[in-house]
């Protein structure tokens, strides 16, 4: 058992980044949150996500920034375009990701949340 903090990873005004932080402050959990656009995100970061989760899982197909891209892009994503558009766009990451115990962890649902830490 890792005794290293978990951190959230997403961007602060994202509605389901807020339940997944009230849910772990709720659960008197003490975590990092890092914000995409204050923190930064990278290809390096990226890496780290891809060591547990797909990097097609970390494209958020649903949201305004995707949606937006030209159907050449959408057509042609790749791992290594799709990361260059993410470090772009760090809206079309999926969020949250929270990394806790040396693992990363895709979505909220507080019942997923509630296993992780065995809540």
């Amino acid at each position: 058992m890792s005794n290293q903090k978990p951190v959230l990873f997403g961007i602060k005004n994202c509605d389901t980044i807020k339940k997944a932080r009230k849910w772990l402050e709720s659960q008197s959990i003490d975590y990092t949150f890092h914000d995409y656009r204050v923190d930064g995100i990278n290809t390096e970061l990226l890496e780290k996500f891809e060591q547990h989760l797909s990097w097609e899982d970390l494209v958020n197909k649903r949201g305004t920034t995707y949606r937006q891209l030209d159907d050449t892009q959408k057509e042609n994503m790749s791992r290594d375009n799709a990361f260059a558009l993410l470090v772009e766009y760090p809206a079309m990451v999926k969020r949250p990701v929270l990394h806790v115990n040396g693992e990363h962890h895709l979505g909220f649902k507080a019942e997923n949340y509630a296993a992780i830490f065995g809540k």
